[in-house]
């Protein structure tokens, strides 16, 4: 618990926190301790006070403990991404690996197991803001444009939304956004497990190849569904995946 905020305050005074979790020792310590670091942070027991507060404020970024009483974290963080790209960190006191995939499945950005220190929570939300305020992290692209269309789709990047050939806007978490990013930035490019871990979560968030693989395979899954084409992320064995299609960039280009 000791020592004191390295990092520019100035960059946080803004940054609203909530932490969703039903130990109110827990929740008034890191209160305190991510107040030091200027981060306005707010609490909720359960789930109904966690949504009367969002009603409330806008969140920057959601702590969200699994095990709560009512509904549990995992069906709240699924509530959540269906609505809301806020990025959700979840802690829970299992140790089982699987639950980190589960819960990375059910749209969280990151997995904190209890116990924790705080500075190391805090440090995952340093790390979870960053990649939540740019849009991926791929190499800058001096041709970048908001839209980016290939097979039909539109991916509006500054906002965030995903438009199907139908006209239906498709939910994507916040990994799943990094994840197309990702491959649109180099489509044909064959990515292996870790390029696309340390472009989706980073290296030292979550180093189980098989939560990438559950990754793509719920972006695969919803640009299949919508589509009667086959998904254009093609997996090859033993190496990793391609992005296998025509990239148009620019709203102009979308529409000719």
């Amino acid at each position: 618990m000791g020592g004191c905020p390295t990092l520019a305050n100035a960059m946080h005074a803004s940054t609203h926190i909530l932490i969703v979790d039903d130990d109110a020792d827990i929740t008034q310590l890191l209160k305190a301790y991510l107040s030091r670091y200027a981060f306005t942070v707010h609490t909720a027991p359960d789930g109904v006070a966690m949504h009367q507060i969002m009603d409330q404020q806008t969140m920057d970024l959601v702590v969200l403990d699994i095990m709560l009483p009512g509904t549990d974290g995992l069906a709240l963080a699924r509530e959540l991404r269906q609505k809301s790209l806020v990025p959700i960190i979840m802690l829970t006191a299992r140790s089982n690996p699987l639950d980190r995939i589960i819960g990375l499945e059910n749209g969280a950005d990151d997995y904190l197991s209890k116990p924790f220190e705080p500075r190391e929570l805090v440090a995952r939300i340093h790390t979870v803001l960053r990649r939540a305020r740019v849009p991926h992290d791929a190499p800058a692209d001096p041709t970048r444009s908001d839209v980016v269309c290939f097979d039909g789709w539109e991916l509006h990047r500054d906002e965030r939304r995903l438009r199907a050939p139908d006209g239906v806007v498709v939910a994507l978490s916040n990994a799943e956004f990094r994840l197309l990013c990702t491959f649109l930035q180099t489509p044909r490019h064959l990515f292996s497990r870790d390029q696309l871990a340390e472009h989706t979560r980073g290296r030292g968030l979550d180093g189980l190849e098989r939560s990438i693989d559950l990754l793509v395979s719920r972006l695969r899954g919803k640009l299949a569904r919508q589509s009667d084409a086959d998904s254009p992320i093609r997996t090859v064995r033993g190496a990793g995946y391609v992005f296998d299609a025509k990239v148009i960039k620019g709203r102009s280009a979308c529409h000719a």
